[in-house]
């Protein structure tokens, strides 16, 4: 998880419990990945997080997961299709980034060049990222993410989901 503040990045810590952080272990770095302020090390998912605040300045906020349901769905498809109109705050159906190992360089330049036009990306063979303004629409997205996701492989299990198409998304916005 982490948020754009200014010039600097807030960042969770690499392979630690959540509900064990304090304040003193969320990591500062700058937009080049220096270290500021926290006593553990930044996730291992940094150069992710910096190449896609990089790429897109009204991003401000990113929760990363490898959630189940999202994580099972990269395995099979290519995107995640519009199953329910909840999709539209993602931006429709959701695109799975190529795989690349995580941590790596290949892996931030495979999901910023996903991302465009999108507020998720699943990456495949790993896990999701969505994106917003504020913390809290990150994490809103992230668990909306998910749900489509369970319901989509829920579906599958049972036969072919029906999808909408980005005509009834856009009736949908309204």
């Amino acid at each position: 998880v982490s948020i754009r503040v200014g010039e600097e990045i807030v960042i969770t810590p690499s392979g630690t419990d959540y509900d064990s952080l304090s304040a003193q272990d969320i990591c500062v770095l700058t937009m080049d990945g220096d270290w500021v302020d926290g006593e553990l090390l930044p996730s291992s998912e940094t150069p992710l997080h910096i190449a896609v605040y990089r790429s897109d300045p009204e991003i401000k906020a990113i929760v990363h997961t490898h959630s189940v349901h999202a994580t099972a769905v990269t395995t099979l498809v290519d995107a995640l299709p519009a199953i329910h109109y909840q999709m539209i705050d993602l931006g429709g159906e959701v695109p799975v980034a190529p795989y690349a190992t995580f941590g790596s360089v290949e892996l931030a330049e495979s999901v910023v060049a996903t991302l465009p036009g999108y507020k998720a990306v699943l990456m495949k063979n790993h896990g999701s990222i969505t994106v917003a303004k504020t913390l809290k629409k990150a994490l809103d997205r992230a668990v909306n993410l998910e749900w489509c996701c369970e319901v989509w492989l829920k579906a599958a299990t049972a036969g072919k989901p029906s999808t909408l198409s980005k005509d009834q998304l856009e009736l949908a916005k309204q």
